[in-house]
């Protein structure tokens, strides 16, 4: 935020030094700089977090949960301030001043986190969890011509751990193969046999796999937001009253939706459904991550119906006003609550101890993995209904194509998906 602050600065600082190459260079330097730490800031935050709470402990298992909803209140209620507060500012006052308040707070940031270091709860650090995961696949491929025991007698057992039935293969990774050099156990190559404890931290992240894989296409869905629904609001009455309202500032709705129903599930939903469940959360993670993608197909069904109107009204000589597109923002953020929020504590709970770091990365790769199959289905859209000079279903003109095609394609397409998600939810054994 310092580099971007520069960089929007350096035409007022030194107006006869600066230049149009290094302001960009500075520019995008920053962003890169922004990824990187967000990299390191977003699978480590939620993971410290939910480390201070003992899920032993019946009280503290049930703070957790709430713990990851107001997590995720609080980064909308940034999001919220970000999209608001701060884009005034930049437009009014200067850029300058927009990026040096933000990187003021992450500096009050860094100051309350390293202050409270003394009272953190500290998991032991372990090594390297990519080593250990790939270990265990070098190690299983090198034995696979070797027999499995009936027992574990014959397997390199560290902890008292319940070895699974599943991925019986990587269970070869674990057998104890004698060194020719006639080393001890504890010094034989890892990259030959290996703990069944890594066996078993591997076979846990294979079973979340299809749970992870089924979310990708809810957030595509979510990144309609950012793409095909601005493009719908840009073909529609824009004006509010006196007012007109830019097609991409209606996300502030999908901000406003979640920082509002995250108290109402947290408080008042949850307890309700404790009573008639018994569960802790009131639904357990699975149930709550399929409620978010179902809603997420009523947010498709919704924006279809919405454009055929649209569509009939323009080929009228009318047009809808762009408030009717509300309401997908606010089902698509009320299916955040319990998908985005649900994914983050799921992995949590379900990634080996050592590696919940690693899980909450996970979760962060799928919602980056689903905004890049957005932009893939996009363009295989735009490009087979677009052949022979077609205008296709996406076309620069809206009112020439047929958005609502494609919105239903993505409706239909998470009906499947929830499907898909159902059936590997009822197979899965954490």
């Amino acid at each position: 935020m310092l580099v971007m602050t520069l960089s929007a600065s350096l035409p007022v600082l030194m107006p006869s030094f600066s230049t149009i190459e290094i302001q960009r260079a500075a520019v995008y330097l920053g962003l890169y700089l922004v990824a990187l730490g967000t990299g390191g800031i977003k699978p480590c935050t939620s993971a410290l977090g939910a480390d201070q709470f003992d899920s032993a402990d019946p009280v503290e298992r049930v703070t957790k949960g709430s713990f990851f909803n107001w997590y995720y209140f609080l980064v909308n209620v940034g999001s919220l301030l970000s999209t608001t507060v701060l884009v005034w500012v930049q437009d009014n006052v200067g850029w300058g001043v927009g990026y040096a308040i933000p990187m003021v707070f992450m500096g009050f940031g860094l100051v309350v986190f390293v202050s409270g270091r003394k009272v953190y709860r500290y998991k032991k650090l372990g090594g390297s969890p990519l080593k250990r995961l790939s270990q265990v696949v070098v190690a299983a491929a090198r034995n696979y011509r070797l027999k499995l025991p009936d027992d574990d007698s014959a397997l390199l057992l560290h902890e008292d751990i319940e070895r699974t039935s599943q991925f019986r293969f990587l269970d070869k990774a674990a057998i104890v193969v004698p060194p020719s050099s006639g080393k001890a156990v504890e010094t034989m190559d890892p990259w030959r046999t290996c703990t069944v404890s890594q066996v078993e931290e591997l076979k846990m992240l294979l079973r979340v796999f299809p749970v992870w894989a089924s979310l990708l296409f809810f957030f595509a869905v979510t990144a309609q937001m950012s793409s095909t629904l601005i493009e719908q609001g840009m073909a529609m009455d824009q004006h509010v009253g006196r007012f007109t309202v830019p097609p991409a500032s209606l996300s502030t709705f999908d901000i406003l939706a979640v920082a509002a129903f995250i108290p109402v599930y947290d408080l008042v939903l949850v307890p309700l459904v404790r009573r008639a469940t018994g569960r802790d959360r009131g639904l357990s993670q699975l149930q709550r991550l399929g409620v978010g993608l179902a809603l997420s197909v009523l947010g498709m069904a919704y924006s279809a119906s919405v454009e055929m109107r649209r569509l009939a009204a323009a080929r009228a000589g009318q047009r809808v006003n762009i408030m009717w597109q509300t309401p997908s923002y606010v089902v698509l953020g009320v299916a955040e609550v319990f998908t985005s929020v649900g994914i983050m504590e799921f992995f949590y709970d379900e990634s080996p101890e050592s590696m919940k770091s690693m899980g909450a990365a996970l979760a962060q790769l799928a919602i980056s993995a689903g905004n890049y199959l957005n932009s893939a289905v996009l363009g295989v859209v735009a490009s087979a209904t677009g052949r022979g000079g077609a205008p296709g279903w996406i076309p620069d003109d809206l009112n020439e194509g047929h958005l609502d095609y494609f919105f239903w394609m993505m409706a239909g397409l998470s009906v499947l998906n929830l499907l898909m998600f159902i059936y590997f939810s009822l197979r899965y054994k954490g």
